[in-house]
């Protein structure tokens, strides 16, 4: 309850909207780089850890590893198991949270001035020295199994799966870095370890902290916290590039409402014209009602809910993707309208008044992400991954305001490729074929279904 009462105030004394951040870079004594935030008026502190290369560093026929080792870092460590692990927590009132994606790994503390070394201790061991006991990953692993089994059935999920394979192949972008119901089982102790290691390292270590700390208490933490990790970690994956091309893959299910995935290649985000990127995809179908897909195909045309467009500049890949759902008997005409969007975007452009709109939405939205601790960290280290200077936060709406009309429509006819859009609709659509060859590979094996090799189906 401390805590909330804490993080209420937190809340309410969230920086205004125009008020400016005041990154510092802090190196510690050990040789550890964070960018600090100081705001001493809140007896409370939020600290966020990021190691670039995440479930991408899985290992050859380990799919799954590292997900499983990041389910188990809150499951004891030390002398603690799960539940005193558990307990100890709530008993500082901090809060600590782990995940993985295609890039990094992340880890998220919460916690009050006066507990910091204590919290900073228990955060430490979960780190350094994780219990990995026996009990804890049949329980985590039968855990992940559960969701990989529910994926069988779910038409979104399926959707991602097999566009992943279709454009990124046998680099791990292009598998489910959950792992698959035959990798998952086969995962050992020793797999964990060593998943541990290759991605918990100082070499691929981006730290943000904003709270009630100096400087030098932050060095002096940051060594007790990081300075026993290795100094390396797995070697980086080597970059990829989208394969995709165009055309539509058909996944049959029985569902009465078809699910599409779809895209193209990409742009960096280090790309001099990813700001232009950004606008004009706001304009296309950046989410929002007023995006040309949301009128074109929701309120003109009825075909669906929600559609959307978004940019997706991986570490080690970039595309340009999006989704819609529609009935199996709609979705062939949502889909044709979708490439005549993006087909009119590219051949004319956007006009002024949808570009001042997108960069007003933009210029707007940007301050609200700075709404407490929490957030501002994490906002500090994917600036530090990204390798934005330190003022970033207090020149990015300039950024946006100088894209030119030229420079929009410059990007719109570069980026869109109507021709390389490719579409996997998971359902039974009417009207349109596949034209790809190799979509059998992606329908899913339900639980207790034999599977292709002729091996016995899974016992759940």
């Amino acid at each position: 309850m401390k805590l909330i009462s804490i993080l209420t105030a937190a809340l309410l004394l969230a920086l205004p909207a125009k008020a400016e951040v005041k990154i510092q870079e802090v190196v510690s004594p050990g040789g550890i780089t964070a960018w600090l935030v100081e705001e001493p008026s809140i007896p409370f502190m939020a600290l966020e850890l990021r190691f670039r290369g995440g479930a991408s560093l899985d290992r050859p026929d380990k799919r799954g590893a590292i997900n499983l080792m990041t389910g188990l870092l809150e499951e004891g460590s030390g002398d603690l198991d799960s539940r005193a692990f558990s307990k100890a927590t709530e008993t500082l009132a901090a809060s600590f949270g782990y995940s993985v994606g295609p890039d990094r790994l992340s880890v998220s503390a919460r916690f009050l001035s006066e507990n910091r070394d204590e919290a900073i201790a228990l955060l430490r061991d979960s780190l350094i020295a994780p219990s990995f006991g026996a009990e804890d990953i049949e329980r985590v692993r039968e855990q992940i199994l559960t969701g990989l089994r529910s994926d069988t059935t779910n038409p979104d999920t399926i959707a991602e799966t097999a566009f992943a394979k279709l454009s990124f192949g046998d680099h791990p972008y292009g598998t489910n870095l959950d792992g698959t119901l035959e990798t998952v089982p086969t995962l050992t102790r020793d797999d964990i370890l060593n998943a541990h290691k290759d991605v918990l390292a100082k070499d691929r270590l981006y730290v943000g902290a904003v709270g009630d700390i100096t400087p030098e208490e932050l060095g002096t933490l940051l060594d007790t916290l990081l300075g026993d990790l290795p100094d390396t970690g797995a070697k980086m994956p080597e970059r990829t590039e989208f394969l995709a091309k165009g055309g539509v893959t058909i996944v049959e299910f029985d569902t009465p409402q078809s699910v599409a995935v779809f895209g193209q290649r990409g742009i960096k985000q280090s790309d001099p014209d990813f700001f232009a990127a950004t606008l004009m995809n706001q304009i296309l179908g950046g989410g929002s009602f007023e995006s040309r897909l949301m009128t074109e195909v929701r309120e003109k045309r009825g075909l669906t809910y929600g559609v959307y467009s978004y940019l997706a500049p991986r570490d080690l890949a970039e595309s340009y993707g999006g989704r819609v759902a529609s009935g199996n008997d709609r979705i062939a005409e949502a889909i044709e309208v979708i490439r005549d969007e993006w087909e009119k975007a590219a051949n004319e452009g956007v006009t002024a008044e949808e570009l001042q709109n997108a960069k007003t939405y933009m210029t707007g939205a940007y301050p609200l992400r700075f709404d407490g601790n929490g957030p501002i960290a994490k906002i500090m280290v994917g600036m530090q991954m990204i390798g934005l200077p330190i003022d970033y936060i207090a020149t990015r709406n300039d950024k946006v305001e100088a894209v030119t009309l030229e420079d929009a429509n410059r990007v719109a006819k570069d980026l869109l490729d109507p021709d390389g859009l490719h579409f996997v609709v998971v359902g039974k659509p009417v009207g349109i074929e596949s034209t790809t060859n190799n979509y059998t590979s992606f329908r899913p094996k339900y639980p207790g279904e034999a599977r292709s090799d002729g091996a016995a189906p899974p016992d759940h």
